[in-house]
């Protein structure tokens, strides 16, 4: 696993997930415009492919675990932070490959690249909260 490649891969999915919730693109269009149009840098095209995938076909589990931790309605959210924060609780939730420290780092870094100038805390918050419970184990293991 190339780091650079999966940061790239979760850099291109931000911008597809983005794009998928504004224009409600079908996600096999989505997919061939960004491998021919977007993709230019060296990207892990695999978890790239899972992550634009596998978000919208479990945005309802992906929502249900994140709004215990929302101070208000999914549908309030800002475009960006929501398809970040819907890519960071599929990260952590079925990726269990990438630690949940690296998955949080890395969505947190895209926050700031993304969304609005405070939007990055409030992305750290959630997913934060969100591996204590869906991480409990590695995160119990990591503090001792």
């Amino acid at each position: 696993m190339n780091p650079t490649a999966r940061h790239n891969a979760r850099f291109y999915a931000v911008q597809a997930m983005y794009q998928w919730e504004i224009n409600q693109t079908p996600l096999n269009e989505l997919e061939a415009d960004f491998l021919v149009n977007h993709i230019k840098k060296k990207t892990d095209l695999d978890f790239f492919k899972n992550l634009i995938n596998e978000v919208p076909k479990n945005i309802d589990e992906l929502d249900a675990q994140m709004k215990p931790f929302l101070s208000r309605p999914i549908n309030e959210l800002d475009p960006v932070e929501l398809a970040i924060l819907r890519l960071g609780m599929y990260e952590l939730k079925h990726r269990l490959d990438t630690p949940y420290r690296v998955a949080i780092n890395e969505w947190l870094e895209l926050a700031k690249q993304f969304g609005s100038v405070e939007g990055y805390k409030f992305v750290n918050g959630i997913l934060d909260q969100a591996a204590k419970k869906l991480r409990q184990h590695e995160v119990t293991a990591h503090k001792k």
